[in-house]
């Protein structure tokens, strides 16, 4: 059970530690909220890597730091607060929030078949995209925007040189076109600009990294 330890939400950026850890306190309340909050249709695991480039499959899994997987809203929030805002993270680090406890890797079974929406946004509005986008895959808004034996499975938010990377996951690419996501997505993001595109997994040339 690992975390991202920030004294304020409004730290400048910095390098993330390896194996970052909540306070005691912190930890205290999210399993208090885990316990007596509301449920989530399914769990949801936090995630934190770096990018590195040239790195096998393994070699990635093993520089993931699983932070929290939580069950319920309150301790979605208790942990959402308690990490560096997406503003204050380092360039070439990725928060994922994936449903249940998989892995954020394109290679996973479970995942291999799918692929990303993908919002190219300016730094200024990366934080709101990111926070609107995890609230609305937590709260499963895009159930009816995806078509049937499709689901959404995960939020990523890339930060780069230049223009940041929100992804939003879903499990089965040919069922993308039929998917009115974007569509939802702009209805929470009326007064925001980014660009849109859509990427199946394995179309992607790391894909199958050895």
């Amino acid at each position: 059970m690992a975390a991202v330890e920030c004294e304020s939400k409004d730290d400048s950026p910095t390098d993330l530690p390896k194996t970052p850890v909540f306070s005691d306190e912190t930890v205290k309340t999210i399993e208090e909220h885990e316990t007596s909050g509301i449920p989530l249709q399914s769990s949801w695991t936090f995630w934190l890597d770096k990018a590195i480039p040239g790195t096998t499959v393994e070699e990635y899994k093993e520089n993931l730091t699983k932070i929290y997987t939580v069950n319920t809203v309150q301790s979605f929030w208790a942990v959402f607060n308690n990490i560096p805002s997406a503003s204050a993270v380092q360039v070439r680090y990725s928060y994922h929030l994936m449903r249940d406890e998989r892995y954020p890797l394109w290679e996973e079974p479970i995942n291999q078949n799918g692929g990303t929406w993908r919002l190219k946004c300016q730094k200024s509005d990366t934080e709101i995209i990111w926070k609107e986008m995890v609230l609305a895959a937590i709260g499963e808004q895009f159930v009816e925007c995806v078509a049937e034996g499709d689901e959404v499975c995960g939020v990523t938010v890339s930060i780069r040189e230049k223009e940041d990377l929100v992804q939003i996951w879903n499990t089965n690419a040919v069922l993308a076109p039929k998917a009115t996501v974007l569509n939802k997505i702009r209805t929470l993001l009326p007064t925001t600009n980014f660009y849109e595109f859509y990427k199946p997994h394995q179309s992607n040339h790391a894909y199958g990294r050895h």
